[in-house]
């Protein structure tokens, strides 16, 4: 739920002065905006609720945490002037660093603490419940690798001209290969809608970050996977290692 919920608010329509000169549409978006806000508050409020219901402070100040570094993860380096994430600086960090860190924010921290959380309530030791963690975030990172691969292989729903993540992964590590790409990725610093993202991505798809990217997917699946051989022999392992190998099929 809190992770709907943070989607949802992610959902919101970055309204652009001069965007929508009819006052008809420009009221529709305004509208749809509010109706985003208030149903991701009502989302997180309740989940907040439900966690408090379980009458655990050592739970609720985790999760706690969890929510705090989805909203930390939205200010994570550059951004244009709408808040949309942009590469790091050429020379200012690794690339599979910058990457881990927005997406452990984003994503793997509320999966990893999610399942920590769970092995908490189930009376597991300190020891089990951060193996947990360690597997909800590369569980999570792994899931991300995949995502951040979609609009660049064969057979994608990807349409020319389309927007896609500039963080992403594939991109990330073709900028660190050949930082010229920089010159095209810096006309989004006003806003991203500046830069081409058809030139973007017919680069990107012929160089080294696609391969990098999928050798990323797997290391984190592979360390899911070794992760989950502390847990004892279940139909619940099976099935968390049946998704992990359907990833790599992907």
């Amino acid at each position: 739920m809190i992770r709907t919920s943070h989607l949802v608010h992610k959902g919101m329509v970055n309204i652009c002065h001069g965007l929508y000169p009819e006052p008809a549409v420009l009221n529709d978006m305004t509208f749809g905006n509010k109706i985003a806000l208030l149903s991701g508050d009502y989302l997180l409020a309740n989940s907040c609720m439900e966690l408090a219901a379980l009458r655990n402070q050592d739970l609720v100040e985790l999760m706690s945490s969890a929510v705090r570094d989805l909203a930390e993860g939205e200010f994570v380096g550059r951004r244009d002037q709408q808040n949309n994430p942009l590469p790091s600086p050429q020379g200012v960090s690794d690339a599979t660093e910058d990457w881990t860190l927005r997406n452990v924010l984003s994503a793997g921290s509320l999966l990893g603490k999610s399942c920590q959380g769970t092995l908490k309530l189930a009376g597991h030791g300190t020891e089990l419940q951060e193996q947990g963690y360690k597997f909800g975030k590369h569980l999570a990172l792994a899931w991300q690798a995949c995502l951040d691969l979609e609009p660049f292989i064969a057979g994608s729903q990807y349409a020319s001209g389309s927007m896609f993540n500039l963080t992403s992964a594939p991109v990330l590590f073709h900028l660190e290969h050949d930082p010229s790409l920089f010159t095209e990725i810096d006309k989004g610093v006003e806003s991203v809608q500046n830069v081409d993202y058809d030139k973007v991505h017919s680069i990107v798809s012929k160089g080294p970050g696609i391969s990098q990217t999928k050798q990323l997917q797997k290391e984190h699946s592979q360390k899911a996977m070794e992760v989950l051989q502390v847990f004892r022999e279940s139909d619940a392992r099976t099935a968390l290692s049946n998704i992990i190998v359907a990833m790599g099929d992907l």
